[in-house]
């Protein structure tokens, strides 16, 4: 790639990350949540892959950091789904206290939920990606 298409890579790409964070906590209070957060914490990941490309080692390596991703958020969701089982005898039952209105505290359980299913969606579509690329070479 050029080096055009580099540096608007490395000025984009952490906005767009800092941005699906933000769309991913947010999610309760406004339009978005965990998954289309998670869609543009994998599209930033996504460009820089694309703009910079990948040696098949390291492109492997991030395969196993994505996919570690991915399970982690899997795992994070199934856990707040236990805890509330656990302490309330109800699965997915809402253990924290409500909050205030239109504050981040104010939902519970569904920012939790919401960066676990971030954390799982990004690692996904990485993961399909860099699958397609190592199946390519």
């Amino acid at each position: 790639m050029s080096e055009i298409v580099k540096t608007a890579s490395r000025l984009l790409s952490p906005l767009v990350f800092v941005f699906g964070t933000y769309v991913s906590i947010h999610g309760h209070l406004t339009p978005g949540g965990g998954f289309a957060g998670g869609v543009m914490l994998a599209g930033s990941i996504v460009l820089s892959i694309l703009a910079y490309g990948g040696e098949t080692l390291k492109l492997s390596r991030g395969k196993e950091r994505a996919s570690a991703s991915e399970s982690l958020g899997l795992l994070l969701f199934w856990f707040v789904g236990i805890l509330g089982l656990l302490l309330s005898g109800i699965y997915f039952l809402n253990f924290l206290g409500k909050g205030s209105l239109f504050s981040i505290f104010s939902a519970g359980i569904i920012p939790l939920c919401n960066l676990a299913i971030a954390a799982e969606v990004c690692g996904a579509i990485v993961v399909i990606l860099l699958a397609l690329i190592l199946f390519e070479r």
